[in-house]
């Protein structure tokens, strides 16, 4: 046994754990600290620590009473990126300084798997961490998300990278501190994978990446099984949180400092469905934008099938609800849409943004499209070219499609990868354009912009967000951030605005 373990009685630690949650969790939180407090001082005494660390990284350590270094790696989506913010805050309530180099004590993917090129991308990290690991054999690395639900992943990573020690999934991921844990005590890889899970863990510490804005989740999972995706397989059934959890949450984010919060949800339109009072996703915004100190409400992601008259009344009267609605497409053919199993077809899609726009004339819309799904002819793909330009939309997410292993897609005749590249750059080409003409729409106009960090490109500039989701950049300094202010809009650039204070200009 490690010499620091040798100081812990670890049948009694087990026995006195809790066994509800968040209870338990914050129990292990509290013993893996104190575990790796002993790790450190040994780690001191031996002087491994200076070699390791060097002088200043460990008086950095010495005087903030860490432990070590933790990196997190998010992968995906907006429903992941909340992930991390709740795993990160497990860590550093366990005593872990977060640090952006993989140089760490404690390295974690968060995975995505929607996509295969996300997968090859984990991989690819973790074959350059083995040679990391050998620096520093004590480093520990993890493997959470959407691609740890797939077996074939877990098996190929156990396999292949031998120096994973934790491996789990997306419906535990609550659990960190108690598998760190096991992890320690235990000496070997802990995998934890879940097939599915009716439980909601949601308070615990949460690590904010933004002080003034964040995410909250308000479900999990998804029932709609369209024939291309793997998220109902690997994120289970929809599971909603109570709505007056979800107000509470975000009351308490309001009195941090957020003004904006960002509604989660792999569909939030179908929000409510499987409470035992049954609300609906309309009646918990207008709850949400009743909450006082709260400035500016997001969502996503929303299906076409599901969002309703009442959502689109509920936005156009809700003063909080931001001026942008995001809308996937996929495929702007109806045959292709029922081969998706997408349940709409183009003129129901069509006819939704026509009832859209005419209660919110001014809405920016994005979207998503999947450009050579199985079985797309050229009439099918000129079918999808006919909804960008009528729909015009500010953006577009566009994607090759991507086999995935499990899906009722991955079966059916693919369509050649070059005929797919030539129509995905035709469509790029073709969204790029009409946003280009859609997104200057607001140039000469006083808006009101949510600032969020100082400009990559210009110095003396600051970045932010209109309500309709287009970036402004302006000049004004780090004291703006978290702030709303007004910008005159001077200039389109195709996709983003430069601006200048509205106070600065006469008149």
């Amino acid at each position: 046994m490690n010499n620091y373990l040798s100081r812990f009685d670890l049948r009694t630690i087990d026995e006195l754990a809790p066994s509800g949650e968040p209870e338990r969790q914050n129990y292990y939180m509290m013993v893996v600290r104190k575990i790796l407090q002993a790790k450190f001082q040994d780690r001191m005494a031996s002087g491994e620590a200076l070699k390791y660390y060097g002088a200043e990284r460990l008086q950095e350590l010495t005087e903030k009473q860490a432990v070590g270094y933790a990196h997190i790696a998010t992968f995906g989506c907006q429903m992941n990126a909340r992930d991390s913010e709740k795993l990160l805050g497990i860590l550093e309530q366990i005593g872990y300084l977060e640090t952006d180099s993989e140089d760490a004590d404690f390295v974690l993917y968060n995975t995505c798997t929607v996509r295969d090129n996300a997968n090859q991308k984990v991989y690819g990290r973790l074959g350059y961490l083995q040679t990391v690991k050998r620096k520093n054999p004590d480093m520990l690395i993890a493997l959470c998300g959407c691609m740890m639900q797939e077996q074939a992943a877990v098996a190929k990573v156990k396999k292949s990278y031998s120096h994973v020690d934790i491996i789990f999934g997306t419906h535990n991921i609550f659990k960190l501190a108690e598998l760190l844990y096991r992890r320690l005590t235990g000496g070997k890889l802990i995998a934890d994978v879940w097939e599915g899970t009716d439980a909601i863990v949601e308070d615990l510490p949460v690590e904010r990446k933004y002080p003034f804005k964040s995410g909250v989740n308000i479900m999990f999972g998804c029932n709609n099984f369209c024939s291309y995706c793997i998220v109902p397989y690997v994120r289970g059934r929809e599971r909603s949180r109570k709505p007056e959890d979800i107000l509470d949450e975000i009351r308490r984010l309001v009195a941090d400092g957020v003004v904006e919060v960002m509604l989660l949800g792999q569909n939030v339109n179908s929000y409510g469905k499987n409470l035992e009072h049954p609300v609906s996703f309309a009646k918990l915004l207008r709850q949400v934008d009743q909450i006082e100190g709260l400035e500016r409400i997001r969502f996503m992601t929303s299906h076409p099938k599901d969002l309703s008259d009442e959502l689109i009344q509920a936005m156009k009267e809700c003063k909080k609800v931001c001026n942008h609605l995001h809308l996937p497409l996929q495929s702007g053919s109806s045959r292709i849409l029922k081969r998706m199993n997408r349940r709409y077809s183009k003129e129901d899609y069509l006819a939704l943004v026509d009832r859209i726009r005419a209660a919110i004339p001014d809405i920016s819309l994005t979207t998503d499209i999947i450009v050579g799904f199985p079985g797309e002819t050229e009439e099918d793909f000129e079918e999808t070219l006919d909804v960008v330009r009528r729909v015009r939309y500010d953006s577009a997410f566009t994607f090759i499609y991507s086999i995935r292993t499990g899906t009722p897609a991955a079966s059916m005749e693919q369509v050649p990868e070059a005929v797919v590249k030539e129509r995905f750059d035709r469509l790029l080409s073709e969204v790029q354009k009409i946003a280009g003409e859609v997104c200057g729409r607001d140039t000469g106009t006083v808006q009101k912009v949510l600032v969020e960090s100082p400009d990559d490109h210009q110095e003396g500039y600051v970045t932010g967000r209109l309500t309709n989701n287009t970036t402004v950049h302006f000049p004004g300094d780090v004291s703006l951030i978290g702030k709303i202010v007004d910008v005159r809009l001077e200039e389109s650039r195709g996709f983003y605005y430069m601006g200048q204070p509205a106070e600065n200009m006469e008149g």
